[in-house]
């Protein structure tokens, strides 16, 4: 499985906002224009002749449609979305309808239709121009929400005209455009046709990042892009827009980011469910990116941002397409399977890896793996020994990992979306089965938060140890850490070695299995500071795992601690995890602009929704109380119009 895991807060940069240079989309990787001030009324909006200098085409790109729940910073930015849909189409817009609040005279709504919208008065002049007008229905209604963004509520994309991007006209609504460019633009400047979207932005990510930060803008004549793109089949990309759409409308925290090259192809995409970002807050002390569809060369070059929640479990924090090549992956049997004794050199390089405690007791054995097998010129064992640093368990002591990375030999690690993708799996097929995947993930979490919940866990022991987390941690945990307290017990002869201050070094002895049913006795070494309780383990089985080892237990025990000190019981393992208020915002948010309420509310309601879900009369009070929210919402709504 090809697992690169992270740590400091790696999806900081992409769940929390702070992945600034995919903020905007820019389909030809130009800045956008800024638009005039002024936007046509109800007046004469026939088309005028193209003009061959200002309106030469960059190159042919493909907006996306208009769809019902996309949402813009500013109505400019709506303006120029559907400016923009317009021009490719071969059809302008007008502004014709607006609807303001009185007191503030704000607008809060506004209707952009084609500039065929609608018929002219009838006029008494002698020579009246023609109707240009057909009473074209084809239009989109936008509607301010949360008091600044602009959302899409109604469309209609049929004309009851013909429409055609190769008609040599040009309507005022397009030329503004060139107008603005001409603005923006040095004179001796050619002037070219430049298309930005911006998607959509939750409050969480503007309150981190304290607003925008633009994408780098490149004046001139840019160099092309090599960067491979996305390679979708027929029906691909309908099917992600399509995913895209519906996850906006059904998830209101859903948030999703594409990325395009200069010739306006698909290159990379990520995207975070509410769930997903939810489990971000709780869980985000480790993360791995799960690259097993590119590492295996799957047709789907999939990502997925990966971490543990209080069971154990995987859990989605974030997915990606990514359009370039397969990355290189160690697969033992690729490697080394033609290699002469391969069955034991791989016995010894397991033996290496998991085995050692120290880092001088790796080296000797991969020094004398190599020497016995004659393998000093095998280029591939090269390079792995060079990132030993990366991947070898006993450099990475100080690394938290929440037991996302494999420290015995038997122990490995499923694929996210192991059993719903294939080598050959189609991007529409993933959209498809992502919502099942999800939903079978999600239910066995609530199954496990239920059982958790409401059993009560078998004691195996009389240790005081097994009782205290017998009340915090999930049943999961708890069977674990269980293991290590019944563990205590192989152990033995637990003496002190030495004393500096009140950091004491202890030696615990255990007989630990090896190959088939023999034992041998390993020594641990166990650093304990009697002044504030601290403890740590040779075997660092705490960042590994996030729980106390049984030879840092054995010298609690010893030293007559009767209970394990709290800041080895985290949280993330706790029951009670997700009834906790996380708050990863700065301390400097002002606590009355929409974008912290809107962070609360989400932090709140995360214990509804979850508590909702453990049973049908849960569910139905949950559900009826909302409603009645709800309710109340749309009175103060409808008092302020």
């Amino acid at each position: 499985m090809g697992f690169s895991v992270l740590r400091n807060r790696l999806l900081d940069y992409c769940l929390m906002g702070k992945l600034m240079k995919m903020e905007e989309v820019c389909l030809n990787s130009e800045p956008v224009f800024d638009m005039v001030d002024e936007y046509e009324g109800e007046g004469d909006c026939s088309a005028v002749e193209h003009d061959d200098e200002t309106g030469s085409k960059h190159s042919k790109k493909e907006p996306p449609l208009p769809t019902i729940g996309l949402e813009f910073d500013s109505f400019d930015e709506a303006y120029d979305f559907y400016n923009i849909y317009a021009k490719e189409q071969g059809f302008g817009i007008r502004v014709s309808n607006s609807w303001f609040r009185a007191k503030k005279k704000e607008r809060y709504r506004a209707k952009l239709s084609c500039s065929s919208a609608g018929f002219k008065k009838k006029s008494e002049a002698n020579n009246p121009r023609p109707e240009t007008r057909t009473g074209c229905p084809a239009m989109v209604v936008i509607r301010l929400v949360d008091s600044k963004r602009w959302r899409i509520v109604e469309v209609e994309l049929e004309h009851n005209h013909q429409v055609s991007p190769q008609i040599k006209r040009f309507y005022k609504s397009h030329k503004k455009m060139i107008l603005a460019a001409r603005k923006a633009r040095p004179p001796a400047e050619p002037v070219t046709e430049i298309h930005t979207i911006k998607l959509y932005r939750t409050a969480a990510m503007d309150a981190v990042s304290n607003g925008f930060s633009n994408v780098s803008e490149r004046e001139g004549i840019h160099q092309p892009d090599n960067s491979k793109h996305l390679e979708l089949k027929e029906g691909d990309a309908y099917a992600v827009y399509n995913f895209f759409c519906r996850m906006k409308l059904t998830n209101p925290n859903f948030f999703y980011l594409m990325d395009f090259d200069d010739d306006g192809r698909l290159k990379n995409v990520f995207w975070a469910d509410a769930r997903s970002r939810a489990a971000y807050g709780y869980f985000s002390d480790t993360v791995a990116i799960d690259t097993t569809c590119l590492t295996n060369k799957y047709e789907l070059p999939l990502i997925s941002f990966v971490g543990v929640n209080h069971h154990g479990q995987s859990v989605l924090l974030g997915c990606g397409f990514l359009g370039h090549k397969s990355v290189e992956y160690f697969r033992f049997p690729e490697k080394l399977g033609g290699l002469r004794g391969f069955e034991e050199i791989k016995r010894q390089l397991n033996k290496a890896v998991y085995n050692s405690l120290k880092i001088i007791e790796f080296e000797t054995s991969w020094d004398k793996m190599i020497k016995k097998h004659g393998l000093g010129d095998n280029k591939w064992l090269q390079t792995l020994y060079e990132e030993r640093k990366q991947w070898v368990p006993v450099y990475l002591k100080d690394t938290f990992f929440a037991g996302m990375i494999p420290i015995r030999e038997n122990e490995s690690l499923n694929a996210f979306f192991d059993g719903y993708v294939h080598k050959h799996t189609s991007f529409k097929e993933f959209v498809d089965k992502y919502d099942l995947a999800l939903y079978r993930k999600h239910l066995k979490e609530a199954t496990a938060d239920v059982q958790s919940k409401n059993s009560s866990f078998e004691l195996k022991t009389r240790c005081n140890f097994e009782v205290q987390l017998s009340k915090a941690y999930t049943k999961e945990i708890f069977d674990k850490f269980q293991s290590e307290v019944e563990g205590m017990y192989s152990c033995f002869n637990t003496r002190q070695v030495t004393a500096n201050g009140p950091i004491i070094t202890y030696i615990v002895k255990e007989r630990v299995e090896i190959e088939g049913n023999e034992k041998e006795v390993r020594s641990y070494e166990v650093l304990f500071e009697t002044n504030q309780v601290d403890i740590r383990c040779i075997c660092s089985l705490f960042n590994y795992k996030g729980y106390l080892c049984r030879h840092a237990l054995n010298v609690l025990n010893y030293n007559g601690v009767e209970e394990v000190p709290s800041r080895y019981i985290l949280r993330r393992w706790c029951k009670d995890v997700k009834f906790q208020h996380v708050d990863r915002g700065s301390t400097d948010i002002d606590v009355y602009s929409p974008v912290y309420r809107q962070s609360r509310f989400h932090n709140c309601a995360v214990p509804i929704v979850e508590g909702g879900a453990q049973s049908e009369e849960q569910y139905k009070i949950a559900l009826h109380e909302l409603q009645e929210l709800l309710n109340k919402f749309n009175l103060v709504d409808d008092s302020l119009v």
